[in-house]
């Protein structure tokens, strides 16, 4: 009778520790694989932030040419000045932007304005044909133009990054792992209001 219990409580506890030991592979495996996605996001950024940084690095060369071919244009010119200037702060602001709604809308106002700015400066480009000439301003339109696709690449890599992540956290029994260990989605960058493409710099 007694070796009976016996055999009963080890089968018992075999039964446990079974569960035990696969319940924690399980969750260590989700746990990892949300570190692996979560840090292929953190990456994305990085690209993301490295191209507007570029971008920004440029204006000022750009700025410079332009104004000694239209100085008088001051208003266009500042506005890009401005615009750069909110922006200087808000390139390099670190992944924990993407667990914070309000400060990635604030990082993408700030890039769509700049955009905006620069769209509107190549406007007024198109009415001096000694400036499109200028071998130097050449060279930054085609940095520039480079820069702007890449900024298009990296958005699009990020919005995919951003989409394995949330999707892999949203689905159950994943998302209880992932609410347990504080697992949050990410947002996307979005178009601008009334535009279905990333905004292109045209000269």
């Amino acid at each position: 009778m007694k070796r009976g219990c016996l055999i009963g409580l080890l089968v018992g506890v075999g039964l446990l520790l079974i569960i035990a030991l696969s319940t924690f592979v399980t969750v260590k495996n989700y746990y990892n694989s949300f570190i692996t996605l979560e840090e292929n996001v953190n990456q994305s950024w990085a690209q993301v932030e490295n191209v507007y940084q570029r971008r920004a690095d440029l204006i000022p060369n750009l700025v410079e040419v332009v104004k000694g071919y239209a100085s008088h244009e001051r208003e266009t010119l500042q506005a890009v000045i401005e615009a750069r200037s909110k922006v200087g702060g808000q390139i390099k602001v670190g992944a924990n932007v993407l667990n914070n709604p309000q400060a990635f809308a604030r990082f993408q106002q700030a890039q769509d304005a700049l955009s905006s700015a620069l769209q509107r400066l190549m406007v007024v480009v198109e009415r001096y044909p000694n400036l499109k000439a200028d071998q130097r301003f050449a060279d930054l339109q085609s940095q520039l133009e480079g820069t702007e696709n890449r900024i298009a690449v990296e958005r699009r890599r990020f919005n995919e990054a951003v989409q394995a992540y949330n999707t892999a956290i949203r689905k159950f029994p994943a998302n209880i792992i992932a609410g347990i260990f504080g697992f949050q989605q990410k947002m996307y960058f979005k178009a601008e209001a009334g535009s279905d493409k990333v905004p292109k710099v045209k000269f």
